[in-house]
């Protein structure tokens, strides 16, 4: 898989893009489990991409949702057995 960032907000912790493989839209968190910082990738529909990228304030909410894990129906990737927290 290849992840392709449209937008970052460093002020937020997040990004927002597109997986260049399959054409999937995401927005991605970065987490931490004490022996490594990756990221989570939550996948979006376009008009959600388009919104964020329009916006990025109006993806906070969702944002923040994945960070409490609510949205975990929609990673890319299933995270492993030590999984992280969001940072």
């Amino acid at each position: 898989m290849k992840f392709k960032d449209a937008f970052v907000s460093r002020e937020h912790m997040f990004s927002i893009g597109v997986e260049e493989t399959t054409g999937r839209f995401y927005v991605s968190i970065p987490v931490s489990n004490g022996m490594v910082d990756y990221e989570e990738y939550y996948e979006i529909d376009r008009a959600s991409f388009d919104l964020f990228q329009k916006d990025p304030d109006t993806a906070l909410v969702f944002v923040m949702k994945c960070r409490r894990r609510e949205l975990d129906n929609l990673l890319i990737v299933q995270p492993g057995a030590n999984r992280g927290t969001a940072i």
